[in-house]
């Protein structure tokens, strides 16, 4: 670890002003007290090895998902033959097989699309579909289309007042987010909690979801974190990206996957292997209310030489 792993909370910024508007921002999140963050770094080097990976992860990371619902978000937005945009097909179906071994009573995939309206098309062309039905009992369910309810937003960061959400969303016991981990020229990257934007529905809020960035980008991100809970994270850091992401920057063998039970732990420990200042990231400083993000209060389950000469 090096020493620039310091508590998010204290965002370096210029001038007091600034300093007083990013506690102010902080204050509005609501604060929940919690034991140390769960979290993980696991050598990958291809996505050959993801099934035994994923499966080591998970037993680490012991997910309390016997006999429940899950619902497994991961990170779809168009395809590129040549780009990592996606979170890769052999993790998402991996993870299905790992956590029905772990006594899951169903696993459902679902996302929403922010930038292609034909999800079906989607599916074929990134490989998701045939990796599920490898798997099987797994079904994917189009967020953008799904049966909506209105849920009352929990924090005071956005001038949303509620969200329509979908039905498969709000009935999963477990939700996990699967992001790729990606660089992102307005967010700075977009990992866990920004992988929460698919969740929202185009058909009520358009293609590309402009409403969430009109609110402003990293109040939304921790708005949706907030009033939609992630339980644990899959982050795909096998083959990242970074430079001008989430879509058009360039492909980074991290050969790692990352593993938590903290939302905002994760995605400060995914900048780390990036090799990006966690407290640079404005809804990391945010959101630290929501969960335990400083790597001194995090429980290290695994790591290995190859992930930590990269962050160093």
């Amino acid at each position: 670890m090096t020493d620039r792993r310091k508590a998010l909370g204290g965002l370096a910024l210029a001038g007091t002003s600034a300093l007083v508007i990013q506690q102010s921002l902080r204050d509005r999140v609501p604060r929940t007290p919690r034991p140390p963050s769960r979290v993980a770094v696991l050598r990958c080097e291809s996505y050959d090895k993801a099934y035994q990976v994923v499966w080591d992860g998970l037993k680490l990371l012991a997910p309390a998902v016997r006999g429940k619902s899950v619902l497994l978000k991961p990170n779809l937005v168009e395809y590129s033959a040549t780009a990592p945009i996606n979170t890769h097909p052999t993790i998402i179906a991996a993870a299905v097989d790992s956590l029905y071994r772990l006594g899951a009573a169903t696993v459902t995939v679902g996302e929403g699309p922010g930038h292609v309206r034909d999800t079906e098309l989607l599916l074929e062309e990134c490989g998701l579909r045939s990796a599920l039905q490898e798997v099987g009992r797994a079904k994917f369910v189009d967020l953008n289309y799904d049966e909506i309810h209105r849920v009352q937003t929990t924090t005071r960061l956005t001038g949303l007042s509620e969200l329509w959400l979908p039905r498969t969303v709000l009935a999963a016991d477990v939700l996990i987010s699967m992001p790729k981990i990606k660089t992102h020229h307005w967010a700075g990257v977009t990992l866990s909690m920004k992988n929460l934007f698919g969740v929202v529905p185009g058909s009520v809020y358009g293609w590309p979801k402009n409403v969430l960035h009109w609110q402003g980008i990293d109040n939304s991100i921790v708005e949706l974190a907030s009033t939609i809970p992630i339980h644990y994270v899959i982050a795909d850091g096998i083959v990242a990206m970074k430079g001008n992401g989430p879509l058009h920057g360039y492909p980074v063998n991290l050969a790692c996957l990352v593993f938590a039970d903290d939302p905002v732990a994760a995605d400060a420990l995914c900048c780390d292997v990036l090799g990006i200042e966690a407290d640079s990231i404005r809804h990391l400083a945010i959101g630290t209310g929501l969960a335990s993000p400083t790597p001194s209060n995090c429980l290290h389950l695994g790591e290995n030489d190859k992930s930590r000469r990269q962050r160093d």
